[in-house]
């Protein structure tokens, strides 16, 4: 079976029935190659940017590349290039005065070195996508916490419920990889770069935000 992106599920979502039907043959056929949840190469430039603003908390970073992709961009001939150049430079433009400290704890961090490859989780089967940019570890009331935080990418953006499904993975992932952590759900956040919008898993746990995620898988299974 293909392993999925989060995005794609997502995507499925909004498909006509026909269409919905003709994912999950493709899932279930192992069928075409399934970007990842980043969007592929199309929004690498604002993602890694502001992953590493992030990281640093500096919004200096994000100015710097800002002004690297507006280079590009009139060095460049093709359309399509300097289109997505110009999405990406709008979606900089908004971090570049940004407090990066809403998304974190207070206390110290110390950021766990990335995987090298995208993490598989399997759930109800389907082999799932997990790439946060960052994973965290804290101490908070002398317990050792972790956190994570995926930054992702779409045209026109996310809803609250989509970026949901992208929280509710990640704090599955943290919960099967950190077992001598407790997970922070405050501090497992999914946002959305367009928009700034974000969820966190406390969200989903308050019920403030439905939890769509294995319902979607469901709906799948149900074509294939």
């Amino acid at each position: 079976m293909k392993k999925l992106s989060i995005k794609e599920i997502v995507e499925f979502r909004g498909k006509s029935d026909r269409s919905k039907k003709n994912f999950a043959n493709e899932v279930k056929l192992n069928k075409e190659k399934i970007q990842t949840e980043s969007g592929g190469d199309y929004w690498v430039s604002c993602l890694s940017a502001i992953s590493s603003g992030y990281k640093a908390n500096d919004v200096l970073l994000i100015t710097a590349r800002r002004l690297e992709l507006e280079n590009k961009h009139d060095a460049t001939d093709f359309n399509r290039t300097k289109t997505m150049y110009e999405r990406n430079i709008s979606i900089l433009r908004n971090y570049e005065d940004f407090n990066f400290k809403v998304w974190m704890p207070i206390n110290e961090l110390k950021f766990m070195k990335k995987a090298k490859k995208n993490y598989l989780l399997t759930i109800k089967g389907f082999l799932i996508q997990v790439a946060p940019q960052h994973v965290f570890t804290f101490q908070q009331n002398d317990v050792n916490e972790v956190g994570a935080i995926w930054f992702i990418a779409k045209l026109k953006g996310f809803k609250e419920d989509e970026l949901g499904m992208f929280t509710d993975i990640l704090y599955r992932y943290l919960t099967a990889n950190f077992k001598d952590y407790t997970v922070n759900s405050k501090y497992c956040i999914a946002v959305d770069v367009f928009s700034s919008k974000y969820v966190n898993y406390f969200q989903l746990e308050s019920r403030e935000i439905p939890k769509i995620l294995d319902s979607t898988l469901n709906a799948i299974k149900a074509l294939m």
